[in-house]
């Protein structure tokens, strides 16, 4: 197989379902140093009256070639819309190479991918060539993810390209298996269970999304079906509008990308930070800021320490960004009762997930100390008294209740409080 170092890049317009040519990316390879990335908007793309940005503040809409160094040369909203953890495995499968390009990633992904970009050789865009699984397949699915977790050859018979379509997966971020399915309601991503799981995983995280709306947070529609003897979790696609001749897409910048980071650059993981960004691009700063908080103090009460940045997110399905539903609500459970981190800066003594700290930097966020005092005991009196209730209705066992019931506002939460009020 020869790697790809070149693509174009595809755009769905807003109000729009199909794709428009939007600029050429090209990776050349660095022999000593990272390999340098460039790309440039076309001169028609440019010259049309509805051309949005495919990142408004690292490739703003003119006909400079921008470079980018860093990544592996690849920019970040288009980092975004390539294939997380699960779906590199998949495709690195099917496709029978270990070590692929970044553009090769790219172009080897279904049209399920986050966002609105595509990718492809041809100077015009393809027409769609997918057609969604529906939940009724998630059997098949279960069997195929569970064959692949244990490194079984599916990719050699007849049922390949199959198997490569059903889970490829999408950019939406983690290593667990998921696909995206297909109801009358539009389009959901499926998070399925696996059988080496500690506990049940989509029904905690359904039970997490349903207690983070107790706490007045935006999340994602969520809802739980039996697949066999297992359980999945949908999540409603939040960037994708169903209309009578197709899905709208909406545009999406992960958190990683708003801060300028990569997977290992911890240091500059940074809810802070996040809320800063959200001055620059989000057309209701001061409330998705204020929303932000929320998510991070409820992260803290449930002790998820799972909400890296590619966890969180911008969209735009019209020319205005605004911070997008919450998504990927986990509890842990660590051993330490005093002391618990969150995978961001959260305040003045950094990760600490801790009231405390959460205060320190309130007002970065456009709340008002008192106001944020109120809101962590509003929060916090919620999540102590109702996380158990909202796991049982979601259906999470009496077991896995008991064995993750010291994630939720645990005794290190109020440590040091006294010294503030």
């Amino acid at each position: 197989m020869t790697s790809n170092t070149e693509c174009y890049v595809y755009i769905a317009l807003p109000g729009q379902t199909d794709f428009v040519t939007a600029g050429r990316f090209v990776v050349e390879p660095g022999r000593r140093e990272s390999p340098v990335g460039r790309f440039v908007y076309g001169r028609s793309y440019l010259a049309r009256e509805d051309a949005v940005p495919i990142d408004p503040i690292e490739l703003k809409l003119d006909g400079t070639t921008y470079e980018n160094r860093r990544l592996n040369g690849v920019f970040g909203a288009l980092r975004d819309a390539s294939p997380d953890y699960w779906g590199r495995r998949v495709i690195e499968k099917h496709v029978g190479v270990a070590e692929l390009t970044e553009i090769d990633y790219l172009l080897h992904s279904p049209d399920d991918r986050a966002g609105a970009l595509g990718f492809g050789l041809g100077q015009e865009p393809p027409a769609p060539r997918r057609e969604f699984n529906r939940t009724m397949d998630l059997g098949k699915l279960q069997e195929i993810a569970d064959a692949i977790i244990e490194d079984k050859d599916l990719f050699d018979g007849p049922d390949a390209l199959q198997v490569y379509e059903l889970l490829a997966g999408t950019s939406m971020g983690g290593a667990r298996p998921k696909t995206v399915v297909e109801d009358v309601e539009g389009l959901w991503v499926a998070k399925l269970n696996r059988a080496d799981d500690r506990w049940n995983h989509a029904r905690f995280e359904h039970a997490m999304l349903v207690l983070a709306r107790m706490c007045g947070i935006c999340t994602a529609e969520p809802r739980v079906i039996q697949v066999g003897d297992r359980d999945a979790l949908l999540v409603k696609r939040f960037d994708r509008e169903m209309t009578e001749t197709g899905y709208r897409r909406a545009r999406m910048l992960s958190a990683l990308t708003l801060l300028r980071a990569d997977e290992n650059e911890r240091d500059k993981w940074s809810y802070v930070e996040l809320a800063e960004e959200l001055r620059r691009l989000s057309s209701q700063p001061l409330d998705d800021a204020q929303e932000l908080y929320r998510r991070m103090v409820f992260n803290a009460l449930i002790s998820n320490a799972d909400d890296h940045p590619r966890n969180h997110a911008v969209v735009a399905l019209s020319d205005d960004w605004r911070l997008s539903p919450a998504y990927d609500l986990t509890p842990s459970s660590p051993p330490s009762q005093e002391q618990r981190d969150l995978a961001l800066i959260c305040g003045d003594e950094g990760r600490y997930a801790n009231a405390r700290n959460l205060l320190t930097q309130c007002e970065r966020f456009h709340v008002k100390r008192a106001d944020a005092i109120a809101l962590m005991a509003d929060m916090e009196k919620t999540v102590r008294t109702r996380w158990y209730e909202s796991a049982r209705a979601c259906g999470v066992s009496e077991q896995d209740c008991e064995r993750l019931s010291g994630a939720f506002a645990y005794p290190g939460f109020r440590i040091g409080w006294e010294t503030v009020v």
